[in-house]
């Protein structure tokens, strides 16, 4: 099938296969004679599977390893948890990070009264990391 149809098909965009084949993360497709690309169902699935990795926000580096545990037949399942774990213990670094920005920034509103007058503490402290 032509990129147009294995986009279709894998559900991502043309432009995203042609990406994933200039950085090393599926294989250089096979051309026809007139230069167009062609996939196959093997193509098919390996690119459903970076679609869903990256549904799930897997990087790129990551992807490559878990493609490589997916193609090799012989992979410990405790190498795919132990990746999923190291990435779920970042998840929840962000997620505490992001739970702190969020609780900063509901203090400094609650603190603004919101009204005509130019007295804002959200201003306020963001000048204030201006000073050092």
């Amino acid at each position: 099938m032509n990129i147009g149809q294995a986009a279709e098909a894998a559900g991502v965009n043309a432009k995203m296969i042609r990406y994933y084949e200039s950085i090393g993360l599926i294989s250089a497709a096979s051309r026809t004679d007139a230069g167009y690309r062609q996939y196959n169902e093997k193509d098919i699935r390996t690119l459903r599977f970076i679609r869903r990795s990256r549904e799930l926000g897997f990087s790129i580096e990551r992807i490559k390893t878990l493609l490589s545990l997916w193609e090799d037949r012989g992979r410990k399942s405790s190498d795919v948890k132990e990746l999923a774990g190291k990435y779920i213990a970042e998840l929840d670094r962000d997620i505490e990070k992001l739970q702190s920005i969020r609780s900063q920034l509901q203090h400094l509103a609650d603190c603004c009264h919101g009204d005509h007058r130019p007295d804002c503490p959200i201003i306020e402290d963001l000048a204030a990391g201006l000073r050092h």
